[in-house]
């Protein structure tokens, strides 16, 4: 089969996936100059004539200072799409990564990459456009895994799609089911252009170490790509440590639980509304933030495997606020609320030293709070028609 095909194929299903491009979309593709950002642009614009979507496209190249920079190519190539080049001048990325170089063997990669996402989105955001399309594909997805888990101690890649909500731009990768040998043979089979990158670390990164070992690996164990691949979106067959976390806050069964997955978020949910909303009489609207609980780390608190509440904390400019604790009613005045507040106050004493951690007190626990160490700040204020005062504790 022609590679066409195959990656027409892939961008079809992950748009289908994912939901990435909508009828109205209006689409900056980053184009670099390299096989897998041409083969994007390529592709998308013959995607745009049988997808029967209607989206606009707008290819942007970032001239970010490097020696070697030249664009003609590619102008070239957009006029023979019938689409025209933006080059944007971002020189003054090359001058910060030498400024952060010091005495690194090359320029760092993840300050690039960020500054590249900034520059560009703003070029997005100049031209009225909503979406950025990037040219990552699936063997960069498996790549990033693992330098995430041996440089940075985590399970993570890059996402199909990422919302940045405050600068109202959409980040997307089609190609994200494409594997890069089918795009190598895109560009030999249509004759594709492609431009050598001006980066001074080209193919001098860890990531050429990663990729050079799971070729090796490629070749030991066949199956070992479509497995990485498969595992990416194996939500169901998730096994790993962070959900068997229970936090003891005493000898006698009493624990927090991070609430992670959705059977612990709706008994979460359940005490608040019956705590706040119900008792309390706060509105839904009012208790239920989705900005606030999207950033939130949220626990359930237990005693001898029975839920009893809740607390949660969030990180905010000031420091870390501590709010939405709640026991439920039979269980109070047992010293639960207490032991839980210390446990946690000593746990994001460790975790954030130096830190303020900042409370929303209503005002009939002010005396509560005091005996924790807390000070107040401020005057009284109205919250949710309840009254409240700010209190403080250095840490």
């Amino acid at each position: 089969m022609k590679a066409i095909r195959q990656i027409l194929a892939a961008i079809r299903r992950a748009d289908q996936t994912y939901n990435l491009i909508e009828n109205g979309d209006k689409i900056v593709v980053g184009l670099s100059g390299g096989k897998d950002s041409v083969a994007l642009l390529y592709c998308l614009h013959l995607y745009q004539k049988f997808s029967q979507k209607h989206f606009q496209m707008q290819p942007v190249m970032l001239d970010l200072g490097f020696t070697n920079f030249n664009s003609e190519l590619m102008f070239q190539f957009c006029d023979s799409l019938h689409l025209k080049l933006m080059v944007s001048d971002s020189r003054e990325v090359y001058k910060i990564l030498q400024a952060h170089q010091s005495d690194k063997k090359h320029l760092p990669c993840s300050i690039c990459s960020r500054m590249k996402k900034a520059a560009i989105n703003k070029v997005a955001n100049d031209i009225g456009f909503n979406k950025v399309a990037f040219a990552h594909h699936m063997d960069d997805a498996i790549e990033t895994l693992f330098l995430n888990e041996i440089y940075g101690a985590r399970i993570a890649t890059f996402s199909p799609k990422m919302v940045l909500e405050n600068a109202n731009i959409t980040f997307i990768r089609p190609l994200i089911f494409a594997r890069e040998k089918q795009i190598q043979k895109l560009i030999n089979e249509e004759s594709l252009p492609v431009s050598a990158s001006p980066c001074p670390a080209d193919r001098h990164t860890n990531r050429e170490l990663i990729k050079d070992y799971l070729d090796d690996l490629y070749k030991e164990f066949p199956s070992s790509y479509d497995n990485f691949a498969t595992m990416l979106n194996n939500d169901e067959h998730l096994d790993l440590h962070f959900d068997k976390t229970d936090y003891q806050i005493n000898q006698n069964g009493l624990i927090l639980e991070p609430a992670i997955n959705k059977y612990q978020i709706l008994q979460v949910m359940d005490i608040r509304y019956k705590v706040f909303v119900e008792e309390q009489h706060i509105a839904y609207k009012d208790e239920f933030i989705i900005e606030e609980e999207k950033n939130a780390h949220t626990f359930l608190i237990k005693r001898k495997g029975k839920t009893i509440g809740t607390i949660r904390y969030r990180e905010i400019e000031e420091g870390i606020k501590i709010e939405r604790m709640a026991i439920i009613k039979k269980e109070r005045g047992k010293g639960y609320g207490r032991q839980t507040l210390v446990f946690l106050i000593d746990f994001l004493k460790k975790k954030y030293t130096p830190t303020t951690i900042i409370i929303h007190a209503q005002y009939q626990l002010v005396d509560f709070y005091l005996s924790l160490g807390f000070v107040k700040e401020n005057k009284p204020f109205r919250e949710a028609k309840i009254k409240h005062q700010k209190m403080v504790k250095y840490v």
